[in-house]
């Protein structure tokens, strides 16, 4: 089994996922691969991909839905 990306978008966005599903006790992988300084003078919201684990997927899927139609 592996990680399977479950969002991708702005960082406060996927901060708040990513609490809803730890209060259901599914374990959240942040990734967050921007490189800071490499345009200093352009300022834009900065992408967040959040994974699970393939397994967790079943009782992740309703607070994902939830959080979704909530945004």
């Amino acid at each position: 089994m592996g990680l399977i990306k479950i969002f991708s978008g702005e960082e406060i966005l996927a901060v708040s996922l990513k609490e809803k599903l730890e209060e259901s006790d599914i374990n959240v992988v942040i990734r967050n691969n921007n490189q800071a300084n490499v345009l200093p003078s352009i300022q834009t919201a900065k992408a967040v991909e959040l994974f699970i684990q393939e397994i967790d997927f079943g009782k992740a899927h309703p607070v994902i839905e939830e959080f979704r139609l909530s945004i």
